[in-house]
């Protein structure tokens, strides 16, 4: 590991909140306005993420009285405060460039089931001696001709 990722490293946040292309995500992020600071919330959909290390960054675009607002977010940045998930959405694509040209109800993303556990490798294997039981098919009835 060389010196530039050592930096990297050391300016990662240690806690990442776990979102996805496609969920709908509050960010609070903090405004300096002259000497005040406050927190906005931006809240729309994740449409696109890119970057590695503390170089990450994630695309979120709303629709604010009829016009489509897009805005970027650096992930490990101080400017965000907070990350909230507020329903996750069910995509087949990793960038969802198309939702800019979808109006209305076609531009809604299908909702998944909420799961609260992150993503692990291997979790949706059985293991062979699990309690469940598994329903077998009937065979179909004969017809009589």
């Amino acid at each position: 590991m060389n010196r530039l990722e050592r930096i990297q490293r050391s300016l990662t946040k240690k806690t990442v909140p776990s979102f996805e292309i496609g969920d709908t995500v509050r960010v609070h992020a903090k405004v300096v306005e002259g000497e005040k600071e406050r927190i906005q919330v931006f809240e729309g959909v994740v449409i696109g993420r890119k970057g590695s290390l503390n170089s990450e960054t994630f695309t979120v675009r709303k629709i604010s009285y009829g016009v489509g607002v897009e805005r970027i977010f650096p992930i490990h940045s101080p400017v965000v405060t907070r990350i909230d998930v507020v329903r996750q959405g069910k995509v087949r694509r990793a960038k969802l460039y198309y939702l800019r040209h979808k109006k209305g109800k076609t531009a809604k993303v299908e909702e998944r089931e909420f799961s609260g556990e992150s993503k692990s490798p291997g979790s949706g294997a059985r293991s062979p001696g699990s309690a469940e039981a598994v329903a077998e098919p009937e065979p179909a009835a004969a017809v009589k001709g």
